[in-house]
């Protein structure tokens, strides 16, 4: 593997929250947990199965109309699984995650794919990202990813600015976030009408994976649409999945419930049903 720069440690210019104010999240003192939690079983395959098939496939036909391997960026990439499969395809790839101990795992998975890999690793939150872009021969994208990042921003809208300066003419967004509705349904399938009638509930966020501030699929919708962007294709991660408490039939297949999945996660109404919602819009 070929680490072109390595900026191992995270910046320290951001001020510390007051208890009631927003700050970006980080996964630093979690990344075990958030590697079991998240990619630790089937809600992980599920969740990679259906970004490889939308992402790689349009990222080939992106490559050969252009004749050249694409320059990708991922933007708070935790453990950068769709980023590192990419170089190992060719591209030119830039990882960025606020946490070290993410990139870590992520650097430790790169080193075990047999290839010689163009992989960037920048340690910093994304705001910080931008100078060192710019010390850099790439400051604009082919494709950048940014994967569950959204709902753990202190502005997420703001983030949008530094697409635009960052993707090429033409160039391809990938979008993946938390889908508020579904927390709604689960909830609402488990029976758990005291939580959802609870206005000020929050989830423990020191373990919890759940956001408390998730944006909807209608804000980041006319985000795109306000930044000149246009969906390509959409989809939903886990549009079934979560919600069937007794598992029974093809449910004990887990082939069979990805390969389930992948057919229901671009088709309406089920798609936005999904825990996640993906979203590869070109500017």
């Amino acid at each position: 593997m070929t680490i072109k720069h390595q900026d191992s440690q995270p910046d320290s210019n951001l001020s510390i929250p007051a208890e009631n104010e927003r700050a970006d999240r980080s996964f630093d003192a979690i990344a075990d947990h958030f590697e079991k939690k998240v990619y630790g079983g089937l809600k992980g395959e599920i969740r990679l199965a259906v970004l490889r098939r939308d992402i790689f496939e349009y990222s080939a036909q992106m490559s050969e109309a252009l004749g050249r391997p694409l320059r990708i960026l991922d933007v708070g990439a935790g453990l950068a699984q769709i980023a590192i499969e990419l170089a190992a395809q060719g591209h030119s790839v830039v990882i960025n995650d606020i946490s070290a101990n993410m990139l870590e795992k992520a650097k430790a998975s790169a080193e075990k794919v047999d290839k010689k890999l163009d992989i960037t690793w920048y340690v910093c939150p994304y705001q910080a990202l931008e100078e060192k872009l710019a010390q850099t021969e790439t400051e604009k994208f082919d494709l950048i990813m940014s994967h569950a990042l959204l709902e753990w921003l202190a502005e997420p809208a703001a983030v949008m600015d530094f697409f635009d300066k960052h993707l090429i003419d033409g160039g391809a967004l990938s979008v993946c976030f938390y889908n508020p509705a579904s927390f709604d349904y689960r909830n609402l399938i488990m029976g758990n009408f005291n939580l959802l009638d609870n206005t000020n509930y929050k989830a423990d966020n020191k373990k919890s994976l759940t956001p408390n501030h998730p944006v909807a699929k209608e804000e980041v919708e006319s985000w795109l649409k306000a930044h000149d962007y246009q969906t390509v294709r959409s989809s939903g991660l886990r549009v079934f999945h979560d919600y069937a408490p007794l598992k029974r039939g093809g449910h004990n297949d887990p082939d069979a419930v990805i390969r389930m999945e992948l057919r229901y996660s671009q088709l309406e109404p089920y798609k936005w049903l999904g825990r996640y919602l993906h979203i590869l819009a070109k500017r």
